[in-house]
């Protein structure tokens, strides 16, 4: 465990710059029609879809709009051609960046990445480049907690791999992906109040930013997070929480 919040940080940040309602429910159904596609409908019987799904409850999409998602990406509604294609480079400070995205054009994709990394002091690396710097888990962050020594006691008999207590107070709890949905059921049953649950990719190392390289990335984050085709950003770059502060 830790006590310091670091490849969290920056997504808790960015979650401010996003406004734009279609948007965030155009890339909800993107990642159900996926992973529709790509597993079983019923999200019963697939973990990714059924933490999709959560995600756009979560965010408050329409239940028809959820359902649209499934049946297209299940073959039952218009061709579904988007692909899942991750871009790797490195961003302001020479952090390590990855970019998850779907898309069905893969040179615009490229092209546009490629412009939000160079305009930012970064670039696009080879395959392979950063990728190994990052392992996928499930991520469930607690805050307002009372008891963390029962919230603590409670995750590791659930199964999770890893707890970090920040501090802010706030709990971090990773989990391995297909077990996120359950652990993070069973905490709700204890009325336990979830934050985040999600699959993201963590960073084995952080390297830590100063304040005019943490502008250039927060720039860089709020620009990838506008195309169209871009799904999620992970990095490695570590923000202390005064620099986070001077950005707010």
């Amino acid at each position: 465990m830790s006590g310091h919040s670091k490849w969290a940080s920056i997504k808790h940040s960015k979650g401010k710059a996003d406004k734009q309602r279609s948007k965030i429910f155009s890339k909800l159904s993107k990642e159900i029609s996926v992973a529709a596609k790509l597993g079983d409908k019923d999200p019963v019987m697939n973990p990714r879809l059924r933490s999709a799904i959560q995600a756009a409850r979560s965010a408050n999409m329409p239940k028809d709009n959820i359902e649209r998602a499934i049946s297209k990406g299940s073959g039952e509604g218009d061709d579904f051609n988007l692909e899942e294609v991750t871009y790797e480079g490195y961003g302001p400070g020479g952090v390590a960046i990855l970019i998850e995205s779907m898309t069905d054009n893969r040179n615009r994709t490229v092209a546009e990445v490629r412009h939000a990394l160079t305009k930012f002091g970064g670039n696009l690396g080879a395959e392979g480049s950063v990728s190994y710097l990052f392992k996928q888990t499930g991520l469930i962050t607690v805050s307002g907690i009372e008891d963390e020594d029962k919230i603590v006691e409670t995750a590791i008999e659930l199964g999770a791999e890893d707890i970090e207590i920040n501090d802010d107070g706030s709990i971090e709890i990773m989990t391995s992906p297909n077990d996120l949905v359950d652990i993070k059921d069973a905490l709700s049953n204890e009325e336990i109040n979830i934050d985040i649950a999600e699959v993201t990719m963590k960073a084995a190392t952080d390297v830590s930013i100063n304040l005019k390289h943490a502008q250039s990335m927060m720039k860089l984050l709020d620009m990838l997070d506008d195309l169209d085709d871009i799904q999620t950003v992970h990095s490695n770059a570590e923000i202390s929480n005064d620099i986070l502060e001077q950005l707010n």
